[in-house]
């Protein structure tokens, strides 16, 4: 440094705010959060808190508490009709997920091209997700119907004979899976498609350019760079699939023979039908504890196959 040059400056401190000012920094923060912070409390976590403690008890909505403490946790985890819920909710995910996401990136690559009417076509894409789940349960259980659906009228057409779909145990949850699936393809297109108009396009062109075929710029360019939406859409896909209630209990009410009987569906029978509240909180908690683990799972493992740059 030569002497007509000026050293350079210390950067300036903040100046500390003194207690009053703080306070009502504090206050005015808090005010603005008041809005969402009481629905939180009085809708998420006192409710969340309170079946924390049935689940401690022994209660069927009528008579006072009775204590029992880690019983109802105890009887659930040697329960065969538990093991068999988490079962039946693990082979609804293993067919939901895949297809969901197959069929919404597939609708997302296709609506992602220029088109003629490609606006009218992700509307109604999308249409099935705003439409109430008991709508949906009701239009997918008529189109299944064994003896006078829709689709086993189609497939007697080329000469076969369609399944019992949700009559058969052994159709029941495939019929769930398929009804749920065409309900959230909508949702998963929404989030792949605008994953997709993300991708700059010179990394394609010049994939293009150096002879990278369809396939190749596919698996070297989209999926990586589509790997933080693939993300997102996994994980809410998992959560929502570990709470499948509603078309299960409108189609099939975990029947035929229990095929159906999913872990949200055994908390609705435990604690209306049973009057076993205290036992259908500590399902739930469990329930809680398995998606949690799964969640955080996912989030670790992220930063082995999701790229943000």
């Amino acid at each position: 440094m030569t002497l007509t040059e000026t050293p350079p400056k210390a950067p300036a401190r903040q100046p500390v705010r003194p207690p009053r000012k703080r306070l009502r920094y504090a206050l005015t923060v808090a005010v603005f959060l008041l809005p969402s912070a009481v629905p939180l409390l009085l809708f998420t976590l006192i409710p969340m808190a309170g079946s924390l403690w049935t689940s401690l008890h022994e209660w069927n909505l009528i008579t006072p508490m009775k204590w029992v403490g880690l019983d109802n946790y105890a009887r659930l985890l040697a329960s065969e009709e538990t093991r068999a819920a988490f079962g039946h909710t693990l082979y609804f995910i293993a067919g939901y997920l895949p297809l969901v996401y197959a069929g919404g990136l597939g609708l997302a690559m296709l609506l992602n091209r220029a088109m003629r009417g490609r606006d009218v076509f992700r509307a109604i894409y999308f249409l099935p997700v705003v439409t109430s789940w008991v709508v949906v349960a009701l239009l997918w259980k008529w189109l299944l119907n064994p003896a006078s659906g829709i689709v086993n009228w189609a497939i007697g057409l080329i000469g076969l004979e369609g399944p019992g779909w949700w009559t058969d145990p052994g159709w029941a949850m495939p019929s769930i899976i398929l009804a749920s699936a065409w309900k959230d393809l909508g949702f998963v297109m929404i989030i792949l498609l605008a994953g997709l108009q993300a991708i700059p396009k010179e990394y394609v062109e010049a994939a293009r350019v150096d002879g990278a075929n369809a396939w190749q710029r596919f698996r070297r360019i989209t999926l990586p760079l589509l790997s933080p939406s693939t993300f997102f859409v996994v994980v809410i896909s998992l959560i929502n699939g570990f709470q499948v209630f509603d078309q299960v209990h409108v189609m099939t009410g975990g029947g035929p023979a229990g095929a159906t009987q999913v872990v949200v569906e055994q908390v609705y029978n435990l604690t209306f039908k049973y009057g076993r509240a205290g036992e259908a909180s500590a399902l739930s908690w469990l329930l809680f504890a398995v998606v949690l683990v799964v969640t955080l799972i996912q989030v670790r493992g992220q930063r082995r196959w999701v790229n943000y740059g």
